[in-house]
């Protein structure tokens, strides 16, 4: 008789994350669990799969949505597929260490939906052994603060993805450290160098999930660096001018206003459906939104950005992205007395016509 050894699973982290991804593509949720069990007993650590598996493929899936070769349902579900993934990883975490190195509260900004890197933050940290507190997405600030009293953390790690969330991030920056927390933030909202999170005031920045957890166990804990004197906008003089005030009121009427340009200067509009049109009011809506927040932080980049990639969205759909154009110069228009602004807007039209579309147009065989 002869005994047979076991297989030893080979796969790299890549392998693994391809399959997953390709798990999230079909929107198999029971295929997807299975995976990352395996994953962990093939050898990788929970954090290099929450890190080296479930985290990039969840970035294909948001690649394939704005290549148009998703649509928002199947980014949802895929979504929703990682989500339980990484709660099917829990029965892997140690015992022994948790809670050993302090307490966290993590939570995404008021009115930030985006809660799955704030998820594989927390779980990141629970796994390096702290007591963790997930108060997952859209909380509101006064919610945030009572949690704090009430529990007193070593410090805050608040997330936030979208740039128009940073006038309610500062907020809650501010907030969160008068309550004497001192306060880590994260995300694509921040900028890719953190540059909008000094800015706003909070006392560390961190790119990722695992920088997050290095900047916590640093010798030196997070101490609180800005001294809070009542004064929201003490850091921000540029407000002093009230562009940020008057242009954040009259937010809906500058996009009625817009729409009823665009109705006048594109004739195509006068064909649209009812669906169609809600979905340019949208549109519009959102190029206000970031306009707004680009006032706020003083950085035409902010509308810059959002510009290139709404401009590379658009063209993935086969719609011209210079169609953005027209909606800036009506918004223009109407923001004639407001200089700051107009500096801003001025920006984003030379990053519409210098953008070039990242995605290419899908074909039938691409999924």
């Amino acid at each position: 008789m002869t005994t047979q050894t076991p297989t030893v699973d080979t796969r790299t982290a890549a392998d693994w994350c391809q399959d997953f991804f390709t798990a999230l593509a079909d929107m198999d949720e029971y295929r997807a669990t299975e995976l990352v069990q395996r994953a962990a007993d093939s050898g990788l650590t929970p954090q290099q799969i929450l890190l080296q598996v479930i985290a990039p493929a969840q970035a294909l899936v948001g690649e394939e949505w704005a290549a148009g070769r998703f649509t928002v349902a199947r980014e949802h579900a895929a979504t929703a597929i990682s989500d339980r993934a990484i709660a099917a990883l829990s029965r892997h975490r140690p015992a022994a260490v948790r809670g050993t190195r302090g307490r966290v509260t993590v939570a995404c900004v008021d009115g930030e939906w985006h809660a799955l890197p704030a998820r594989l933050v927390a779980e990141t940290l629970q796994l390096r052994g702290w007591h963790v507190d997930f108060l997952g997405a859209h909380v509101p600030t006064a919610h945030l603060i009572a949690h704090l009293h009430a529990t007193g953390p070593d410090a805050v790690a608040l997330s936030c993805s979208l740039a128009t969330r940073l006038p309610a991030a500062h907020a809650t920056i501010t907030a969160c450290q008068a309550a004497g927390v001192p306060v880590l933030v994260g995300g694509a909202a921040f900028g890719t160098d953190g540059s909008y999170a000094h800015l706003l005031g909070a006392d560390a920045w961190a790119p990722d999930a695992d920088s997050a957890a290095a900047r916590l166990e640093e010798p030196a804990p997070l101490q609180l660096t800005y001294a809070d004197d009542g004064d929201l906008f003490g850091a921000l003089p540029h407000l002093a001018d009230q562009e940020y005030t008057l242009l954040s009121r009259s937010r809906r009427q500058l996009t009625e206003q817009t729409m009823t340009g665009l109705r006048d200067t594109v004739p195509a509009m006068s064909a649209y459906t009812e669906q169609q049109r809600e979905h340019t009011r949208e549109d519009v809506g959102h190029i206000v939104d970031f306009l707004i927040a680009a006032v706020y932080v003083d950085r035409a980049q902010v509308l810059c950005d959002f510009l290139t990639w709404t401009s590379a969205i658009l063209e993935a759909r086969n719609v011209p992205a210079r169609s953005l154009l027209a909606a800036l110069d009506i918004i223009a228009a109407e923001l004639r007395d407001f200089p700051r602004t107009l500096a801003i807007v001025d920006a984003g039209r030379s990053a519409v016509t210098t953008s070039r579309p990242a995605y290419s147009r899908p074909t039938e065989d691409c999924v």
